[in-house]
């Protein structure tokens, strides 16, 4: 039989095989290496297999199944081959993945780690990708970012950009976090508005997943019966895939991708894959979106230790002051009495004596350094006026007019409307107007929780027996009576510690004065303040 293949010689020349190439050329002395890997698949050999398998030989039969099942474990090698690749680099990838995860608490930066491996070619290659995040309080799942081209141009145009400039996972990442994620997220703006579940939607084939805590391919979008019309024309493909985030029982978030450019199948083994990586990716969003509830709360508690230590100073300032006046006042009034006894005296003597008496000059002596006396007592008590002020009879349209126009710039630009009411034939109260003015203030300046949509402060004043009752109504403000009465505690542990010391030093200030400060809250009405100012002298402690 003559053979047309060359497995039968030792050694050949170079253009003898058409399977052995320039790479090749140690083929050509090996023999045995060149069955195995080139004569096998050769036609030449084939075609002299089919002529030994007709010569009748024994052997024939024999020869052709052990080629064919040479064959078979030849292809499954090379199949197992390529899946040990993939397997290696889907590995490396994780490990580059989780090491960046494992290490980063900034929100953006999981984000674009996560997003950017699911849709980069080095990593899953989804076309697109959104993100929704569970938020608790409102009940909702919630679009809350978006990656991917827009279309063909888009996507030829960031795929040839990575193909130049052949980046790892993180540095595409890095580059994506610095360069696109403003862009990214306003471009898909009006998709991630769209995106938005109420968890309570049991039906709804989004949260069917995220309670199902396993990835979901939807496949026939357009007519599959869980999925709402709306959502399937608002990502515009027929093929989907919804990967729910989950971390220690807890509902991160949810994850839907698509190949809306490639339309490149979504297969089972993209479905494992994804769903490994979401463990670690929703870990890394909670433990980010707590770091960043962390950082809030501590930024809170940093400034009410500022605003505590603050109030603080001003309480220990003002009990300063007011020693100093007390003492001060104290010894004016004590040396005033006696020194005006003997300036009036001298004064007397002064007037009854004649120009020529000898004493005159004594007498003249003694008046001028008891009016000097009398000047530096006044300048004491003047002093101790101002920093321990007294009561006196003040207007209580000028008081609360006062205290509008110093607190007019920062309510305007908070975006609040006020309006006085003013009652009629008001009396005079006896009040300190520093304090009085202080508190106002600070009623009307709060930072109480709570801002609801309308920002209205009403103020009204009206008379009653022997009294004038101030009544402030803020509507914006929304908590509970317990919370309200914590904070008129000096340093009880409130949301802003700050807030609550100034409403506390309020009410001792005025209570000092034997004025009583009322507030309630009301669910729907908000705060309402009273404060109750006598017009009688004789009513003060």
């Amino acid at each position: 039989m003559n053979q047309e293949c060359c497995w039968n010689r030792e050694v050949i020349a170079a253009g003898e095989c058409p399977n052995i190439g320039d790479d090749d050329k140690s083929l050509l002395s090996s023999l045995r290496r060149r069955v195995l890997e080139k004569c096998c698949d050769c036609a030449l050999f084939k075609q002299d297999l089919v002529r030994f398998s007709e010569s009748r030989h024994p052997l024939a039969p024999v020869f052709s199944l052990i080629h064919a099942e040479f064959q078979q474990q030849k292809t499954q090698i090379q199949s197992l081959a390529s899946f040990l690749d993939n397997k290696t680099l889907e590995m490396r990838f994780m490990h580059e993945l989780g090491s960046v995860l494992q290490s980063s608490v900034d929100l953006d930066e999981v984000l674009s780690v996560a997003l950017t491996a699911i849709t980069a070619g080095k990593g899953f290659g989804m076309n697109r990708a959104f993100l929704l995040l569970t938020d608790r309080e409102e009940g909702v799942l919630h679009g809350y970012f978006g990656i991917g081209p827009r279309d063909l141009e888009e996507a030829s145009q960031v795929w040839n950009e990575i193909a130049q400039n052949d980046m790892d996972l993180q540095t595409l990442a890095q580059n994506f976090r610095l360069n696109k994620l403003s862009a990214e997220r306003a471009k898909f703006h009006n998709v991630l508005e769209q995106l938005t579940v109420p968890l309570a939607n049991k039906d709804h084939v989004i949260i069917k997943a995220l309670d199902g805590r396993h990835p979901v391919r939807i496949e026939g979008a357009f007519q599959h019966p869980d999925v709402p019309p709306e959502l399937a024309r608002l990502l515009g493909v027929d093929t989907f895939l919804l990967m729910p985030l989950i971390s220690r029982n807890r509902r991160v978030g949810m994850i839907v991708a698509d190949n809306c450019i490639t339309h490149r199948t979504i297969t089972d083994e993209d479905m494992h894959s994804l769903e490994t990586f979401g463990f670690p990716v929703a870990f890394a969003i909670e433990r980010a979106s707590l770091y960043d509830k962390l950082q809030v709360e501590l930024n809170r508690v940093t400034e009410a230790g500022k605003k505590l230590k603050e109030q603080q100073e001003v309480i220990v300032k003002m009990e300063n002051m007011a020693l100093v006046g007390r003492i001060t006042s104290s010894i004016a009034h004590s040396v005033r009495n006696p020194l005006m006894i003997i300036g009036g005296f001298a004064r007397s003597m002064l007037k009854n004596s004649s120009a020529s008496d000898p004493k005159r000059t004594f007498i003249e002596s003694i008046v001028d350094e008891t009016r000097q006396l009398e000047g530096v007592l006044d300048e004491i008590l003047n002093y101790s006026d101002s920093i321990y002020p007294t009561r006196d009879f003040w207007d209580v349209n000028q008081l609360i007019e006062t205290a509008l126009r110093d607190s007019a710039d920062i309510l305007t630009s908070l975006g609040y409307a006020t309006g006085y009411s003013p009652g009629h034939d008001l009396q005079p109260v006896f009040i300190d107007f520093k304090q009085l003015s202080y508190c106002l203030r600070t009623i009307l300046l709060n930072d109480i929780g709570g801002i609801g949509e309308d920002r209205t402060l009403a103020i009204f004043s009206q008379s009653g027996e022997n009294v004038v009752t101030i009544t402030i109504e803020d509507r914006s403000r929304h908590i509970s009576q317990m919370e309200l009465d914590r904070l008129l505690v000096p340093f009880s542990e409130t949301r802003d510690l700050g807030t609550g010391l100034g409403m506390a030093l309020c009410k001792t200030m005025l209570e000092k004065q034997g004025i009583p400060l009322s507030v309630q809250a009301d669910e729907h009405e908000g705060l309402h303040y009273t404060i109750v100012l006598p017009t009688r002298k004789e009513e003060q402690p």
